[in-house]
């Protein structure tokens, strides 16, 4: 597939398939699909676009400085980055105010806001929360009205499950939900019920903000009890929608963790070719040269899977289930050991409070449990594929 090709040949308007979960298009109709894991000339545009506005707005150093305010969000960015560049209507049609484009746009986003680090809604709102409310199917109802004002970011949604929810697991809302990620920043809360799947506004709801190992993505614990909210979906839709929403988080979250790892070893090697030691760079000792020698080859891994996943959730790939799972169970990994070498081979310097480091490895721990462990996506690559467990 050239730079230039559609990335979604059935169009962005296309009806999501029964079971939430391959999106757009028949199994059979996609099962010969080949995965494209090259960059467009469009997507690059992208991420230098994205890179420039958290270079702006949400550097490093303007992140260390808010983390500990109790509201991490640079001023101004979420407006900047949704509204200004367009990035939070990625996944939204058209027709409904949003950019029309794809999975693979919106991994661009996230790729940079893993680089960054940054505390920005976006992988809980822009993908999510809109992707659920995408399964919903076409309409002029509630749904569509709130996906156009989350296009034009005017308001930001989250699914108010925990962050540890993976796509496989059945989450309904029968009390306060915990560690619901980006709670605090949402306007709505996609609440699901055992009868449905409720939109519920943050106001009428009570959030009480949790501390969190990552700093830069907020939890808390949401009760939306006392207010009933507006009913989107019945119980057997609701569920299939959540699913997919999480799937496609699962999937693009393998984006921020490459992202974030490839970050680390870029800071790595520009710290120890100017790190001297015994009149040489440290980087110079074989040692540590194989170290990062190593690291980088588990990125050219964790570049292929995170790309794979999000080919196969723009073009609606009949595996996109099993090539999300392969991602989350390699990527998780790879942006832990990037993130514990950056610390290392900083002389520990991470663990100072001036130094972003311990930001990338907090994150990296974060992202390690959310929307489902390494170890559940292993087991459901055992499934799909079909390969036994170990008698």
């Amino acid at each position: 597939m050239s730079p230039e090709s559609p990335r979604n040949p059935h169009g962005p308007d296309s009806p999501p398939s029964p079971d939430g979960l391959q999106g757009p298009g028949s199994p059979d109709a996609l099962r010969g699909h080949e995965p494209d894991l090259l960059y467009s000339d469009t997507e690059d545009a992208l991420r230098d676009a994205v890179r420039s506005l958290l270079a702006d707005r949400a550097g490093h150093q303007a992140v260390l400085d808010r983390i500990e305010t109790g509201d991490p969000y640079p001023t101004g960015l979420w407006q900047a980055l949704a509204a200004g560049i367009g990035a939070a209507g990625l996944l939204v049609p058209e027709k409904l105010g949003g950019q029309g484009a794809s999975h693979r746009e919106a991994a661009v986003v996230l790729e940079e806001l893993g680089r960054a680090v940054a505390p920005a809604p976006y992988l809980t709102s822009a993908v999510v929360a809109t992707e659920t409310l995408l399964a919903l199917g076409p309409g002029d109802g509630p749904a569509a009205g709130l996906l156009a004002a989350m296009a034009a970011g005017e308001r930001t949604a989250v699914l108010a499950v925990p962050l540890a929810t993976a796509p496989r697991t059945a989450f309904e809302a029968t009390g306060p939900v915990r560690a619901v990620a980006d709670a605090a920043a949402a306007d709505v809360l996609l609440v699901p019920r055992p009868d449905g799947l409720y939109a519920v506004p943050a106001a009428e709801a009570v959030i009480t903000p949790v501390t969190p190992l990552d700093l830069t993505r907020p939890l808390a614990v949401v009760d939306a009890g006392g207010s009933a909210g507006t009913r989107l979906a019945g119980g057997g839709e609701s569920r299939a929608a959540v699913r997919r929403g999480l799937l496609a988080g699962a999937g693009l979250l393998a984006s921020e963790q490459l992202g974030l790892a490839e970050w680390c070893l870029e800071e790595t090697v520009r710290h120890t070719r100017e790190r001297y030691q015994f009149n040489r760079p440290v980087g110079s000792f074989q040692a540590l040269k194989h170290r990062m020698a190593h690291l980088w080859l588990d990125l050219v891994g964790a570049r292929a899977a995170a790309r794979a996943a999000a080919d196969a959730l723009a073009a609606g790939a009949a595996d996109a289930e099993l090539t999300v799972a392969v991602a989350q169970a390699y990527c998780s990994g790879v942006a832990v050991r990037a993130a514990e070498e950056c610390v290392q081979l900083h002389g520990g310097i991470g663990m100072t409070w001036e130094h972003p480091a311990h930001l990338a490895l907090k994150r990296a721990k974060a992202d390690q449990v959310a929307l489902g462990t390494a170890g559940h996506h292993q087991d459901v690559v055992a499934d799909l594929a079909e390969l036994p467990a170990p008698a």
